[in-house]
């Protein structure tokens, strides 16, 4: 399958996440091997200028054909919906004409990265850019090609969130499709592949011991949960960070950061600092999704009363308390 990759408002980082993929055969070499050929990216294709531009014409004419659109970036639809906060550069047009243009002709449209899928960092704020996703505005379906669009081969937009996203969904997603073994049944209720996201940043989190016994951090640098104080949204973000490393060897939270949920749409706006958890009588207002709220705030104070006087002490320093030395057996050795 021919693959073209367009870059719309974005950093780029997911692109740059991309071509770190930890895995011991380059990204591209797993790809082409798969059946998936990259026929036009703006980062690592040889065209460029007047050539590249000239390769989308020939695209979105059907000239040059393709199967999969993955865009990367969000859709800048401002001033008044005329989208041209961002023009293609050379080619004179708003970059969300392309988009409808090249959508219209592809097997499967991807959409990588948050920002593509709901908007994201683009659409925080006043949104005076009025960035929307491929095909969700925020939650709500809808976005730049509407709620009803579905790609020539039957799919709605895929989209693989994240910011950035980890390789390993983008590969095994394509991998999947040039398969021939994707379908719609296989996306979640925001078209997320359900391979990731049917499982919690939490489910693999280093700090597990400290999040059954609820011994949080306090500050920064701190070993403890933080989900009670610094804001970790672990429990409540969809991803498999912590089971699937990023590029084979962390997470946000293995190196000591909280999860700030960047894979499902609003993460951008929390209401809050990023690092703060906001809290009602004590009790944080984001309650973990896989048990129901009441067992939740019952068994946090039964495992408060529990917690072993190592991991109190440790939670609250950068380096563990030591364990206890294992206890010597009595009689005949």
């Amino acid at each position: 399958m021919k693959l073209l990759w367009l870059q719309a408002s974005g950093c780029g980082g997911c692109t740059q996440s991309l071509l770190g993929d930890g895995a011991r055969q380059g990204v591209l070499q797993r790809l082409a091997a798969a059946g998936v050929e990259l026929i036009s990216h703006p980062a690592l294709s040889e065209a460029s200028g007047a050539e590249a531009l000239e390769e989308l014409r020939a695209a979105a004419a059907g000239s040059l054909p393709f199967d999969i659109l993955c865009v990367e970036g969000a859709m800048l639809r401002g001033p008044n919906g005329s989208g041209r906060f961002h023009m293609l550069s050379g080619s004179g047009e708003p970059m969300i004409e392309w988009v409808r243009r090249l959508a219209a002709r592809a097997q499967v449209v991807v959409a990588v990265g948050t920002c593509t899928a709901f908007g994201g960092i683009n659409a925080s704020g006043d949104n005076l850019t009025e960035a929307c996703g491929l095909q969700f505005d925020g939650a709500e379906p809808g976005g730049l090609l509407g709620a009803d669009f579905r790609a020539l081969g039957g799919l709605p937009v895929v989209n693989v969130t994240g910011c950035p996203i980890h390789a390993d969904w983008i590969v095994d997603t394509l991998m999947a499709i040039a398969a021939g073994a994707f379908a719609e049944s296989d996306l979640d209720d925001l078209q997320r592949p359900a391979f990731y996201s049917e499982q919690l940043v939490h489910h693999g989190c280093p700090k597990n011991e400290f999040y059954e016994f609820k011994a949080s951090a306090m500050k920064p640098s701190d070993l403890g949960c933080l989900m009670e104080n610094l804001g970790c949204k672990g429990t409540q973000a969809h991803a498999d960070c912590n089971t699937r490393p990023w590029h084979g060897v962390g997470s946000c939270i293995r190196g000591g950061f909280s999860c700030i949920a960047c894979t499902e749409p609003g993460f951008e706006e929390p209401g809050h600092p990023f690092m703060e958890t906001p809290k009602v009588a004590g009790i944080p207002t984001g309650l973990p999704l896989d048990m129901p709220k009441a067992w939740f705030v019952a068994l946090a104070a039964l495992s408060k009363s529990a917690t072993p006087k190592r991991v109190r002490e440790s939670a609250t320093r950068d380096h563990p308390v030591a364990l206890p030395k294992a206890a010597k057996k009595r009689g005949r050795q």
